[in-house]
């Protein structure tokens, strides 16, 4: 499990298909990062919960596989790219953001950016499926961040569009500063909004 609060920005030195999978290299920006990382560890990666096959001082691999790549959009990362990273947290770990599995429910369109004087409105929209995930000023996770739901802007039949803020902070250590219109981002929604849903259902 993770709390949704990137710890670093990692990029992408090799991505080479396997099949129909994908192994990727990565090269953390801290010095030291992985330190603390043995293979065979879960580390999330934009959001995903992946498992370092190797690690070395200065970089680790892991294997992105087809149910994975139809989910999430760790298919549509190339070299160089920027990938948010965060270890999985412990038991004594600070809950600063919330309780994020790393298990992507759907991925969601940027459509449009807003730069206000200190921060930053984000406006993602992804399928009216999972209109019951979510609830005004509630948790969501982007790309592996922790976020609140600042507010439910349109809902059709086929969508939900839905503003995110980002404050100065977190458009530094993630990868929001480098989306732009028409990105596709990993969504996970609230863990305890799902567990709800689905004993209203029963």
């Amino acid at each position: 499990m993770f709390t949704g609060i990137v710890q670093d920005l990692g990029k992408i030195i090799s991505r080479k298909v396997k099949g129909d999978s994908i192994k990727f290299t990565v090269s953390p920006t801290i010095n030291g990062y992985l330190k603390d990382v043995k293979a065979g560890e879960s580390i999330s990666v934009n959001g995903a919960c992946m498992t370092a096959e190797t690690v070395h001082k200065n970089r680790f691999e892991f294997t992105t596989i087809n149910e994975s790549l139809s989910k999430t959009n760790l298919s549509l990362l190339s070299e160089n790219d920027f990938i948010n990273l965060e270890k999985a947290m412990k038991m004594d770990s600070k809950l600063d953001g919330h309780i994020v599995q790393g298990h992507v429910d759907t991925t969601g369109i940027v459509k449009k950016i807003i730069k206000l004087k200190d921060s930053y409105e984000f406006f993602i929209e992804f399928t009216s499926r999972f209109r019951n995930n979510i609830i005004y000023v509630g948790s969501i996770a982007v790309n592996g961040v922790s976020l609140t739901i600042a507010d439910i802007v349109k809902e059709t039949k086929r969508s939900i569009l839905i503003k995110v803020a980002i404050i100065p902070h977190t458009m530094e250590v993630t990868n929001f500063r480098y989306l732009k219109a028409g990105d596709k981002v990993n969504i996970e929604f609230d863990l305890m909004g799902k567990y709800v849903q689905r004993i209203l259902k029963k």
